[in-house]
């Protein structure tokens, strides 16, 4: 036997090494299923639990769900609930969404798809031009969590404000005398002087205080005389003498003069003393009238039988004379009540829940919208206006305005000093008066006008409109303060800048001047007003800060003269780094003027503004007055994230002519004024006109055919800053170029010439070209040229051929052919790329029709160079792109070009979310993806090839980087292949086919690969790569669950069993994490519940739902037939086991799910309620499994986990020891619970489930103390030195539903308890009672009693601790971190340190948890908060009553067993005790009475027959509620009592109601035992009430009822007012045990009574960590309960056998036979339970020697019962109790206390007591 203790010992101490130094060791099985898994729990874990041999869990195959649907399609349609069990018809469809844009008409060009011949361009076309085609599914709006579904009320309208106890004030008192009625009674007040009457001393004139008296009439007619220290009567008094009770009044001048004494009934007396005779005799009178009044009373009572009626007594009888009328129907009311209760509008439970109640946007998906056209911080410029200050009149007639004396034309743009370059087109504007405009001849020149060749878009009507613009609206992506807005000013061209300037630069006599300047401008404008010069620019900063925040009030800097030598950009962005710098910017010269430029932010609706294309918006008037704002195009930097996709066709070339080197020359003999006009042609033919596309400057026609720069006067190598803005045609072709021609313009209008021939302005010098296409692509950035002197035909086609040899036309080089013009392009085009990769992709797709006729390996090259395009063109033509490659992805013959097809969309995708950039992914997939109509013959589908390349991406042997990105954005894949079977079934009507023959076979098999294949990538790499496992885990999820709306729907369950195959007990938190998102995201499918086909499974004829046979657990077949429910039920279940992040986890899935179906609208009756709950029954087995882990009563005064600031060493130290806060306390039988047994279960919260059937020796005492929380002396009780006896771990486990052979009996956190438990309640208040009915007759006792223990912790955990409460915890008052140690170290034998845990236990009560943490700390946020407390307290205590009166009324038979004594009666009522224990609202109190008026009325034999310990309980909580604040309560709790004697009365047959009598005297004195404060006016008016009810009680008139309660009532006052010390003295322990001590000694004549006093004293001992006196008190109550059995001849020795204990024991000999005896309940099993009770007190107190005195009072029973269990572990205890004295005995390690008597003797003693 030794040997195989070790052995098996060995094994799990190994085990344990094993784990922890992190080894892993397989177990080769049959199956190999069986491993150890090692893996480091989390330190604040406090369970460790130890995985040896956890198999997986049996797979339960699905049902076939297409075939069953099919089976019974009858049972189905007659289904009266048939749309929770059948998909709707129109569940998705595709839909074509009109595009939305924000322009009048399309931006694509009439005959742009005609012209378009690349396919590049045809494809950008498409992009722009077509519609969105998006799939609708009809309930999509049902597929998320609860928190978005439509019309989800959060809360509802206004919860119900429900007043409490607790939340009263605690001073608060209603006033005294107004609770007594007065009307008509005698009443009095004043000043007296009251002696201590106390009979251990005399009483002296020192002993008298003076206290205010006031004497009321009670409603009942009887007469109180309180006291106060003030005269404020509206105070709860210090005492009250009763005047009832009060034989006579007589002077007594003894001790004090005008004193007087008032002779009590027993025996003891009052004495009083007035200030003067006068005022003695007054009250003497006074108080003797009273008594004679109450004689006379009295013998009226007599004489009549009956109670004389006072109407002035009459306050409390309208609530209590309808009483007799309701008592004959408390069945059919009580039976009503219920009902109304039930049909009741109550609150949603879970509408109250603190996670519903939680604003949790996490997992909100944002909202896709369609691509649109994104733009920068938008700025709205306007120019108002140029002024110089050199100024006059420039009419012939100088009549009209003063206007500046020559035009002068404004450029504005935006510069960027940071990136060192100009971020936006031009904006020219003409600010010149009309007049002034004039002098420019404005014969148009041929070049301008000519015929219109089409290809510009804008209307005649518009041209008008668009001539003058005066607003323009600039668009910056990034805003920084270093962006300037720059104005460049042309004039008229007339010399050089610094002469044209100067005249501008002075301010003296300026009208001279001004006409000398104006008639030279006349002149120039008339020769030359077709050509610029540059004169003058200015700069301001457009913003404040990088937020885009505008600078309004920043202005234009000094007009800056232009420097002829740094006009070109560069200068320009030199010139800006130093405009922040005042001494260089004095340096510049300055041209006296102002530009007056305004700048402000746009509006989302600002209208009439045209796009860059001079496409107008929307809301665009046609109307000639009509201001016309232009948007200037921004270049937007090419990176990737400030790129969006094209939306609209754009199309423009910007050209910047830079510089031309003509100072070598030897052509031209003139060639320095140099004007560069460009045009842009599409022929080098002679005659070819250029084309009409060429933007126009203000006043000209919108388009031109040529464009001149800026003339720089005398400069041979002129720099150029002008920048030609072209409209491209839509098709480029080989022959489209610039023409740039130079001429000299002759700005020297002298007389000499004018005999001559006429005066010639402009000779050419040169011609230069550009072609715009090289490779195909339009060549772009800085370009060196050379200059030819001729023009031959064919031009373009001129090659060099080598060393002075060429081809093509005769061509003369200016400058030997040197390049001497530099020019720059830019191209704005949403249908061209620059990007070479791209192009060569999509031509090579143009020559193979899209790759059908593709060789391979070409193919696959131009593929693989996808992977170089460049990130910005990547996103621009994002979906042009992706649709050219879903298309060749459905057209490739060969499988290695689908693989690389699904590289480069991985490489895309992957690119995109790098960027931040998905969200055009998104859109994307939503909107533009478009499957290819399917030609079965030509080529696949989009969903089959892509699924069959990621199998291939996703195999071990591929690259591990292209498969981490496929994981990590599988979404996007995912969602391309629902987005693809979807437009697959309806286009090709396969829609209307059974779900099995939608899809070929080899696409099931693809799916079903891919599933197999991603999953390793999932569990394996979590931790190397954990975002693309949980992307990979979610997407996949979000798959399946799509899959359901297309596909055969048992083949997505198999899939799902797939899934969860690869997964174990045990694993790593992370994979918990992954399941139960799969879960989450699975379950939240919007036909969740048809999918579980909530419905009857039965054989034979089809059923009615009425006859289903419901599961409570989680059988095989449940777990079959409703797949879903039973999956996520069973890994709940198992996740239980693990520890608790996982546990939170799974919890948080099961609750988020029922909430989410109590909120479906499309759920909401109640019938579709019940059906739903049908699914959740087996939630009962599992809770009903794990009742130990949930069974915590005390809301969380110590972390039921202990958090992490300990580790998980301290855990394995400290547990075993004295932690009761994981061991299972006092179990099913806790005298088996021994230590060597259970060490690895106590170490790990893991304990086998005893077997033993011993009944359990504390059932009586404490019948289900399973799991109680905090017990200060569990640490050294008795029950827990176990024997030895040696039980092996594996003899004993049972296995569970869940099939895991491993249960933990570490408890849950108060969070996954509520949780658990609001889904319990949910549950249970939507089933059907039949459903309930069939569940309490199927389960066993055992779950029965489990069941009720899960309810009443229900109770415990919703309890309503108060607004105060609340308030502090959010205040996060009192959260005292305690020390590990504290809690895990044996409590300390002295009184401090026993005051000391209990001071820090109760100080800890402020720790416990609320609700929501989340919520802030204000008055409003505990307002609500404890709005929802006290609703949710309200709602669980209504629904818990529901459920109980329905199981009293079903299981009436079983609950009167034994005269109503049974285990389940006891266990029913105890959750009924419960309601009244716990803080209760108004509304809940009310239906607590009416359900227990009800529960007496149906079983009476429990209260009035046999044992009196449910009666005794029920009066001391009804009791206590009559002293309650609420009036309303006092009234409801009184009448309740008064019922409780009544029908006590009429069950004896109308003879007496002694059972109740005396249960009510003890429950008073019970309470004021426990110090609870009752006595005060509150409860004297309850008594009234009590009283009153009896006197107006018709029916029992003529009985000796009335009398008896009215004598009641007397006693009771009788004992209030002798205990009325015990107030005074509740903060002295030993001065209260004294007192009770006095009171347990009078009551010697009442064994139940002074059995009360004692239990109280034993209480107090306890609580003070006095034990041996707690001992005694123990062995005086065995002691008295012996006698008593003795003298009934029940038991062989009375109270004399205790005598070798204690010499005090005499006393419990004085018992007399009087009234207290006749309901006495006490047996030889009560008396065992002391005896027991006894032996654990004197163990916990170290008198170990006295134990085996009890124990012989003992043994002999259980001899006589044969009872050899309980005989083992008797002998085993006294061996222990004995070995313990003697080790005590050798060590010395015990300090007994030592007892002195103290006596006070004299006058002085007085002021001591």
């Amino acid at each position: 036997m030794g040997c195989t203790t070790s052995v098996v010992l060995f094994k799990g101490i190994r085990t344990v090494f094993e784990r922890n130094c992190g080894y892993i060791c397989k177990q080769q099985g049959e199956n190999n299923a069986l491993e150890y898994t090692a893996f480091s729990l989390p330190d604040e874990d406090s369970g460790i639990l130890i995985h040896s041999s956890l198999a997986k869990p049996k797979l339960i195959e699905p049902i076939d769900y297409e075939n069953v649907i099919v089976q019974r399609k009858t049972q189905i349609l007659n289904d009266a609930l048939r749309e929770m069990l059948l998909f709707p018809y129109d569940d998705f469809q595709t839909a074509l969404l009109k595009r939305q844009s924000r322009y009048i008409h399309s931006t694509v060009p009439e005959n742009a798809e005609k012209e378009a011949q690349s396919l590049f361009v045809t494809e950008c076309i498409k992009t722009y031009n077509s519609d969105w085609h998006v799939v609708n599914y009809k309930y999509e709006d049902y597929s998320a969590e609860f928190r978005q579904l439509p019309n989800k009320v959060t809360k509802p309208e206004k919860l119900p404000v429900h007043l409490y106890e607790v939340d009263e004030e605690a001073d608060k008192d209603e006033d005294a005398a107004s609770l007594g009625s007065q009307k008509g009674g005698i009443t009095k007040q004043g000043w007296l002087y009251k002696g201590n009457m106390n009979s251990a001393i005399s009483v002296t004139m020192r002993s008298f205080k003076r206290r205010f008296f006031h004497l009321i009439q009670l409603g009942d007619g009887s007469y109180n005389l309180n006291f106060y220290k003030d005269e404020k009567i509206s105070k709860e008094p210090k005492g009250s003498i009763f005047l009832d009770s009060c034989m006579g009044v007589v002077q007594n001048n003894k001790v004090r003069r005008f004193a007087f004494e008032l002779k009590m009934q027993d025996k003891s007396s009052y004495l009083l003393a007035a200030d003067s005779e006068l005022e003695m005799e007054e009250w003497i009178n006074t108080l003797n009238k009273i008594l004679q009044l109450n004689f006379e009373a009295a013998m009226q009572e007599k004489r009549n039988g009956e109670s004389h009626e006072d109407d002035e007594q009459s306050k409390m009888e309208s609530s209590s004379s309808s009483f007799d009328s309701y008592y004959p129907e408390i069945t059919k009311s009580t039976r009503e009540a219920e009902i109304k209760l039930k049909s009741e509008s109550r609150v949603k439970l879970f509408a109250l829940d603190p996670d519903a109640q939680k604003l949790d946007f996490s997992g909100i998906e944002p909202e896709v919208k369609p691509f649109e056209e994104k733009f920068g911080k938008k700025i709205l410029v306007k120019c108002n206006d140029l002024s110089f200050n050199l100024q006059s009149c420039v009419a012939e007639n100088e009549e009209g305005p003063t206007t500046n004396v020559e035009p002068f034309f404004v450029t504005l743009s935006l510069f960027d000093i940071k990136i060192n370059r100009k971020i936006s087109a031009d904006f020219h504007v003409d600010l010149n008066h009309s007049s002034v405009r004039h002098m420019i001849s404005s014969a148009p020149q041929q070049m301008m006008n000519g015929s219109d060749d089409g290809s510009h878009r804008i209307q005649d009507a518009y041209e008008t409109m668009l001539q003058y613009p005066k607003q323009g609206i600039f668009s910056v992506t990034c805003p920084h303060p270093d962006i300037f807005l720059v104005a460049r000013i042309e004039k008229v061209l007339q010399g050089s800048i610094t002469h044209c300037a100067e005249p501008y630069m002075k301010s003296s006599d300026s009208a001279k001047v001004a006409q000398k300047v104006l008639k030279n401008a006349k002149q120039a404008c008339q020769r030359l007003g077709q050509y610029r010069m540059p004169f003058a620019w200015a700069a301001r900063t457009l913003f404040k800060d990088a937020s885009g925040m505008l600078d309004k009030n920043a202005r234009f800097s000094p007009l800056f003269r232009q420097d002829s030598n740094k006009l070109s950009n560069e200068d320009m962005l030199k010139l800006l780094a130093d405009f922040r710098k005042p001494e260089k910017m004095a340096k510049l010269p300055v041209i006296l003027g102002n530009l007056d430029v305004t700048i402000d932010n746009v509006s989302p609706d600002f209208p009439n503004y045209v796009n860059s294309s001079y496409i107008p918006m929307k809301q665009f008037e046609n109307s000639t007055k009509t201001l016309i704002t232009f948007e200037i195009e921004e270049f937007v930097p090419c990176i990737p994230k400030h790129t969006q996709p094209f939306t609209i066709y754009n199309n423009h070339l910007y050209v910047y002519p830079k510089h031309l080197k003509y100072d070598s020359q030897k052509s031209f003999a003139k060639a320095r004024n140099i004007a560069v006009c460009i045009e842009f042609k599409d022929s080098d033919e002679e005659d070819s006109l250029p084309l009409k596309c060429i933007y126009g400057r203000p006043g000209g026609p919108v388009f031109t055919r040529s464009a001149f720069a800026a003339v720089l006067h005398h400069h041979q190598n002129p720099e150029f800053y002008d920048e030609i803005k072209i409209e491209l045609p839509t098709q480029l072709h080989e022959k489209h170029h610039l023409l740039f021609t130079f001429y000299h313009v002759s700005c020297d209008n002298s007389s000499k010439g004018s005999t001559k021939k006429k005066d010639v302005v402009e000779t050419q010098v040169g011609y230069s070209w550009l072609p715009l296409i090289k490779d195909g692509r339009v060549v772009t950035n800085d370009q060196h040229i050379p200059v030819s002197a001729n023009l031959p035909s064919g031009y373009l086609s001129y090659q060099e051929a080598g060393v002075g040899k060429h081809s093509g036309p005769e061509i003369k080089w200016v400058d030997g052919g040197k390049q001497l013009l530099k020019i720059s392009t830019h191209l704005v085009s949403t249908v061209y790329t620059q990007d070479q990769h791209l192009h060569n992709f999509f031509q090579y797709c143009q020559k193979t029709e899209s790759g059908a006729r593709a060789l391979g390996t070409e193919l696959v090259k131009y593929l693989k160079s996808l992977h170089a395009m460049e990130g910005h063109v990547m996103i621009a033509f994002l979906p042009t792109v992706l649709n050219q490659l879903f298309r060749v992805l459905t057209r490739a013959t060969q499988e290695e070009v689908a693989v690389n097809v699904t590289r480069v969309i991985i490489h895309i995708v992957a690119q995109c979310h790098e960027e931040g950039l998905d969200s055009y992914l998104r859109s994307y997939v939503k909107y533009a993806y478009k499957a290819e109509p399917y030609v079965a013959s030509e080529y696949k589908t989009v969903h089959e090839e892509l699924t069959k390349s990621m199998t291939t991406i996703l195999k071990p042997s591929a690259d591990f980087l292209t498969s981490n990105k496929l994981l990590k954005y599988s979404w996007f894949f995912f969602e391309v292949l629902i987005k693809s079977m979807a437009q697959h079934l309806i286009e090709n009507s396969k829609v209307k086919l059974l779900r099995n023959q939608r899809f070929s076979a080899s696409f099931h098999h693809a799916v079903e690969t891919v599933v197999n294949m991603l999953m390793p990538h999932i569990t394996q790499k979590y931790r190397d790569n954990p975002e693309a496992s949980k992307n990979a885990n979610h997407s996949l999820a979000a798959f399946i669950k799509r899959c359901f709306t297309f596909m055969d729907r048992g083949f997505v369950f198999k899939q799902i069993n797939n899934y969860i195959s690869c997964f174990a007990p045990g694993d790593p938190k992370t994979l918990f994490e992954f399941k139960f998102e799969f879960l989450r995201v699975v379950c939240n499918h919007e036909h969740y519940i048809p999918l579980n086909l909530p419905m009857p499974f039965g054989k034979g004829r089809v059923q009615r739902y009425q006859d289903l046979q419901l599961d409570y657990s989680l059988t095989d077949e449940f777990c079959k037939n409703h797949f879903l429910v039973g999956l996520l039920l069973r890994e709940v279940g198992n996740a239980l086991q693990e520890f608790r992040e996982v546990r939170q986890i799974a919890i948080s899935v099961l609750k988020n799910l029922m909430i989410k179906h109590s909120f479906d609208d499309r759920y909401a009756s109640r019938l579709h309620q019940a059906r739903i709950a049908t699914m959740y029954l087996p939630l009962f087995g599992l809770l009903i499994e794990n009742v130990q882990r949930i069974n915590v009563k005390d809301v969380s005064p110590f972390p039921v986990n202990p958090s992490s600031n300990q580790s998980a060493k301290d855990d394995g130290l400290n547990l075993p020891t004295a932690n009761q806060l994981v061991t299972p306390q006092k179990t099913v039988n806790t005298l088996d619970n021994n230590l060597p047994k259970d060490l690895f279960g106590v170490i790990s919260g893991i304990a086998s489930p005893y077997t033993t059937s011993t009944p359990n020796i504390n059932c009586v005492r404490n019948a289900d103390s399973r799991g109680s929380l905090i017990s200060t002396d569990s640490g050294n009780s008795l029950p827990e030195r176990h024997s030895d006896k040696s039980n092996s771990l594996d003899k004993n486990q049972q296995s569970s539903t869940l099939g895991s052979s491993v249960v933990r009996y570490d408890k849950l956190d108060q969070a996954e308890i509520k949780s658990l438990l609001m889904c319990f309640l949910h549950i249970l208040r939507s089933m059907s009672e039949d459903a309930l009915f069939t569940y309490w007759n199927k389960a066993t006792k055992s779950e029965l009693m489990d069941f009720f223990t899960i309810t009443e912790v229900c109770l415990h955990q919703f309890q309503y601790m108060g607004k105060r409460y609340i308030a502090r915890n959010q205040e996060g008052l009192g959260s005292i971190v305690h020390d590990r140690k504290s809690q895990t170290l044996p409590v300390s034998r002295n009184r401090t340190g026993m005051m000391h845990a209990r001071l820090q236990q109760l100080s800890s009560l402020d720790n416990s948890l609320t609700f929501n943490h989340s919520y802030g700390h204000s008055d409003a946020d505990v307002l609500h908060q404890s709005l929802l407390e006290a609703n949710t307290a309200t709602e669980v205590c209504l629904t818990i009553l529901d459920t109980l009166s329905l199981f009293t009324m079903a299981f009436k038979n079983q609950l009167l067993t034994d005269l109503g004594h049974n285990p389940l009666m006891k266990k029913v009522f105890d959750v009924y005790l419960c309601f009244l224990q716990k803080n209760q609202s108004e509304t809940a109190l009310k239906n607590v009475f009416i359900a227990l008026r009800a529960l007496i009325f149906k079983f009476p034999s429990t209260f009035y027959e046999g044992r009196a310990d449910m009666c005794s309980a029920l009066c001391y909580e009804i009791l206590k509620y009559c002293n309650s604040k609420l009036s309303s309560i006092r009234t409801e709790a009184s009448q309740l009592l008064y019922f409780l004697m009544r029908n006590n009365f009429d069950y004896t047959g109308k003879k007496s109601f002694v059972r109740t009598h005396l249960q009510v005297i003890i429950s008073v004195s019970q309470l004021i035992a426990d110090v609870v404060g009752i006595g005060g006016t509150r409860f004297q008016q309850s008594l009234s009430i009590i009283n009153n009810c009896a006197n107006h009680d018709r029916i029992i008139k003529h009985t000796t009822f009335p009398s008896d309660v009215k004598d009641l009532t007397k006693r009771i006052r009788t004992v209030l007012m002798a205990t009325a010390q015990m107030k005074e003295h509740e903060n002295d322990p030993e001065m209260l045990v004294d007192l009770q001590y006095s009171l347990a000694k009078s009551y010697a004549s009442t064994p139940e009574l002074r059995k009360t006093w004692l239990d109280s004293m034993a209480r107090i001992h306890v609580k003070n960590g006095d034990l041996s006196e707690a001992a005694m008190c123990y062995v005086h109550v065995a002691a008295l309960v012996a006698e008593y059995l003795t003298r009934k001849g029940m038991f062989r020795q009375g109270c004399i056998a205790f005598r070798v204990i204690t010499p005090n024991i005499d006393e419990e000999a004085s018992m007399m036979e009087d009234v207290g005896m006749q309901d006495v309940h006490f047996n030889e099993d009560v008396l065992m339970e002391l005896l027991e009770q006894c032996a654990d007190g004197l163990w916990k107190a170290e008198r170990y020697e006295l134990i085996a005195d009890i124990y012989k009072l003992i043994i002999p029973i259980y001899e006589k019962r044969r009872d050899f269990e309980r005989l083992a572990h008797l002998y085993d205890t006294l061996h222990r109790a004995y070995s313990k004295v003697t080790e005590v005995m050798h060590t010395g390690k015990r300090l007994l206390g030592t007892y002195f008597r103290v006596a006070f003797f004299g006058q002085a003693a007085v002021s001591f007591l």
